[in-house]
């Protein structure tokens, strides 16, 4: 591949830094030029129990929620993840569909878009649509392979790739411009992302993990992680992406932090309650940098967001 402008600008820097990927692959060359921030950096997190559920607990990384992240796609500071396909951000793989619902909640969004939103729609969508019990899957969608909880690949949905990106990623000159045409749906008639969106596409850049584990007392509890989507969350694909957003200072400009931009995504990912519960420790955390900030107290935050000069 071909790497992107600014990899052949900057210098590798002579000080020695820990990568946090392979020598050699282009997560690497990207962080050597300056362009993105190695990951491993320490991180302040926020424990608590679900409001609704004892054996419930929430582990919040709250350095990624309490950064000024914001996605870029569409936009000059993305970059997208392939130098050779820079329009279609990190939408060059299509979205595995999580479950039934999300399937079910991904054909009632095209049964209710316009197609003028959707520059790659299938000619034969209205005819699915209306088929009162169609024999193929839905023509958006494809079969492919995803690694279950054993490690082992196994079938699953997704959705289609088509000349480089999800079938649902409009193209330069489309008449509702580039990016992914649920979005662009969503925001202007006033849909729900949460819901018309695969849920992987809606998460980022927020990863939730759920895991089940023995306490010491023997109780079994269900952990839920949220946390920064960064390289690693695309597994080991990741490492080769030749360009990656979250610790790149300049998708680091929102106004506001991602615990009050994202309400809907967390309230999504958390129940109303838990949010709530997270948004008042987050709120006093705010009161509290105001104040440091003040006083010239330099509080810990992301380094991204620090380089962005918040």
């Amino acid at each position: 591949m071909n790497r992107p402008d600014f990899l052949q600008q900057y210098q590798p820097s002579s000080k020695t830094i820990h990568l946090g990927f392979p020598e050699f692959s282009p997560a690497a060359a990207s962080i050597r030029a300056g362009r993105e921030l190695a990951p491993d950096f320490p991180r302040e997190w926020f424990e608590f129990t679900d409001p609704d559920d004892e054996f419930h607990v929430f582990s919040v990384d709250l350095t990624w929620l309490e950064s000024h992240y914001t996605c870029q796609f569409g936009t000059e500071r993305c970059f997208g993840i392939d130098s050779e396909n820079p329009d279609v951000g990190c939408c060059g793989h299509g979205a595995f569909m999580a479950d039934e619902t999300d399937r079910d909640q991904l054909y009632d969004a095209v049964a209710q878009m316009p197609a003028k939103y959707w520059q790659n729609r299938p000619a034969d969508t209205d005819a699915f649509l209306s088929a009162e019990d169609p024999l193929q899957i839905e023509p958006w969608l494809v079969w492919d392979e995803l690694d279950g909880d054993d490690g082992e690949p196994e079938p699953a949905l997704k959705t289609k790739v088509l000349d480089g990106a999800c079938i649902f990623a409009n193209r330069a000159g489309w008449a509702t411009g580039a990016g992914c045409a649920l979005h662009q749906w969503a925001m202007a008639e006033d849909q729900e992302l949460t819901v018309v969106k695969p849920e992987v596409c809606w998460q980022l850049p927020i990863r939730r993990h759920e895991e089940w584990e023995e306490r010491t007392d023997g109780q079994e509890i269900l952990r839920t992680t949220l946390g920064e989507y960064d390289r690693r969350g695309w597994g080991n694909g990741g490492e080769d992406f030749d360009w990656y957003c979250t610790t790149d200072s300049a998708c680091h400009n929102s106004p506001e932090p991602m615990w009050r931009s994202h309400i809907s995504e967390l309230t999504a990912l958390m129940g109303k309650e838990s949010y709530e519960l997270l948004a008042a420790h987050c709120e006093e955390r705010a009161r509290l940098r105001d104040a440091a900030k003040s006083a010239n107290i330099d509080l810990p935050l992301h380094p991204a967001s620090k380089k962005a000069g918040w």
